[in-house]
């Protein structure tokens, strides 16, 4: 059963920091691109973050650029999003999700979801 479960959210105050986790069961984990995607109330999905294999290239929306860091361990089928200088308005859902096609700045290519963390900013 191919999954993506995605943990790590939690209640953090504005400049403060937070880790995600995106453990990854049921597929070749290094044969996939993973990325972050985040979802406000009443806002549109955004695509933040990714990270490809084999060579390693991330990439990053404008809006998280400098602030937040993906990385990836394949010995442990996890991809990791470090979160910096938080801000109230970073506040969302955020999933990760995989994709084999090398498409990995299109949304559309993602085929494979995990289930939401919630990162909340707020002091």
């Amino acid at each position: 059963d191919v999954q993506l479960q995605a943990s790590g959210g939690g209640l953090v105050q504005p400049g403060g920091s937070l880790r995600l986790s995106c453990l990854a069961s049921g597929f070749t984990f290094d044969d996939v691109a993973i990325a972050w995607f985040r979802q406000a109330p009443g806002q549109e999905r955004e695509g933040i973050s990714c990270i490809t294999e084999p060579d390693g290239r991330t990439y990053y929306a404008d809006s998280v650029k400098g602030r937040f860091t993906i990385s990836r361990d394949n010995a442990k089928d996890t991809v990791y999003l470090q979160m910096t200088s938080l801000r109230p308005e970073d506040t969302a859902d955020f999933y990760c999700a995989s994709t084999k096609s090398v498409a990995v700045r299109q949304d559309a290519a993602y085929d494979v979801w995990g289930q939401g963390t919630k990162v909340t900013v707020s002091s």
